[in-house]
């Protein structure tokens, strides 16, 4: 298939990331991927014909990435098209899957693995397995609520029953699902814990990366989630070491919005960029497990960086978003730094912000992992890491419970060995 210049992506998979599934879609390098995304969580996790507990964009093949180089993703723009979603802690529901109910639901009734539903009134015990007509709900709520949002798209309200129960009723319009997703819209369960509250608009994409290397569920293409894999007791169990083919591409860390860059490995040929998972909003960490889950349009521009070789992600966020120890130092503060620097006659050093994503069973496993990736990339030290960490730098949680973000002030002559620091130079304009 010959490579556009822009593609168009309204399909999704059915939650599994196949490198062995040829990529339908093919971009240039330089080229732009614009697509119309499905809400995430809660929708796929109550719909068990997904087996990923996401639906995520169908991949797309980048002309000239191959495996070793990496693909540098420019969020142009993100637009949430919802006009309500609803979300809340999550409980799973004892015999209604096999191992994992992100992957493996099953009908409790007649047994069937991953069956269709149809949906019957609303509430929590709305979503049937087509076969049996059995409430087939691998997730209930322990507390939620229902969020309505403004036509400007700057702030959400939670509703009362009355209006979590109206919107129920009209649950796909009021999510705007993509015409090709197959989820169960959540606002059909009607949760209305929390009412009357409010809450600031900032859109990201819980989940954009590059394919893993092998058969991966979407949400479990991350250290924290991917540890459910490990000897799991269904088709997509994994070892600790085949763990490592994961590329980190579901991250839920909320930098990842307009107008960040996010660097991504290439470990299949083509890379394979996917992405979904989109969230009206969320504080660091996700600690509910789960945040306001939308559809919404994505702009995104690809160019490939040979040569750099990457185990996970790299972050480029915008300014604002960077720890107040790692922003570009002002006019003021370098003619400080040169002061300084004459009277003592140390040469001054350049140097540029970078995050690098870090992914583990747990917050400590998960900066350990960061950390030993930006020492890798730049033939450094641990240590060294976490001085630059510590002193113009900081750690960030991205989910609870293990993915992070180690951000620094990386030397100038690191950057250029690598080939990113055009790229870091043209982000911050210094």
């Amino acid at each position: 298939m010959a490579a556009k210049k822009t593609v168009y992506v309204n399909e999704f998979t059915d939650g599994v990331l196949d490198p062995e599934k040829e990529m339908e879609y093919v971009v240039q390098d330089g080229g732009y991927i614009v697509a119309n995304t499905t809400p995430g969580c809660w929708g796929p996790m109550i719909t068990p014909q997904l087996k990923g507990g996401h639906e995520v964009t169908k991949p797309v093949y980048v002309e000239g990435a191959e495996v070793g180089d990496a693909i540098a993703i420019h969020l142009k723009s993100i637009e949430v098209t919802s006009i309500a979603t609803a979300s809340g802690n999550d409980e799973p529901v004892s015999g209604k899957f096999n191992g994992d109910p992100f992957i493996a639901g099953k009908c409790p009734n007649c047994g069937t693995v991953n069956p269709e539903t149809v949906i019957d009134g609303i509430g929590q015990q709305a979503v049937r397995c087509k076969n049996c007509h059995e409430d087939i709900t691998p997730f209930v709520f322990t507390n939620a609520y229902t969020m309505a949002f403004n036509e400007d798209k700057s702030i959400g309200m939670t509703l009362d029953k009355q209006g979590a129960e109206d919107v129920a009723r009209n649950a796909k319009a009021y999510m705007c699902t993509p015409e090709q997703s197959i989820q169960n819209p959540v606002l059909t369960f009607a949760p209305h814990d929390i009412a009357g509250a409010i809450a600031r608009f900032r859109p990201f994409l819980g989940q954009l990366g590059t394919t893993p290397a092998r058969p991966l569920p979407d949400s479990h293409n991350a250290g924290d989630f991917g540890q459910a894999l490990i000897d799991a007791p269904h088709d997509y169990s994994v070892t600790e070491e085949q763990l490592e083919d994961r590329t980190d591409g579901h991250m839920d860390i909320n930098r990842v919005r307009q107008g960040a860059i996010l660097v991504c490995p290439v470990k299949v040929p083509g890379g394979g960029v996917y992405l979904g998972d989109m969230h009206a909003m969320q504080g660091d960490g996700e600690i509910a497990g789960h945040t306001t889950d939308v559809a919404g349009i994505v702009n995104l521009q690809i160019n490939v960086i040979k040569g750099l070789t990457i185990d996970g992600p790299i972050l480029l966020p915008v300014e604002e978003d960077l720890p107040h120890l790692a922003k570009p130092f002002s006019e003021e503060e370098k003619q400080q730094a040169r002061q300084l620097s004459a009277k003592w006659g140390v040469e001054l050093e350049k140097s540029y912000p970078i995050s690098f994503v870090g992914s583990g069973a747990t917050l400590n496993d998960a900066t350990t992992n960061g950390m030993e990736r930006a020492a890798k990339l730049f033939n450094t030290t641990v240590p060294e890491v976490m001085n630059r960490a510590t002193f113009n730098g900081a750690i960030e949680i991205g989910r609870n419970p293990g993915v992070v973000t180690v951000t620094f002030l990386a030397p100038k002559q690191y950057l250029k060995d690598k080939g990113m620091l055009d790229l870091i130079q043209r982000k911050y304009r210094f």
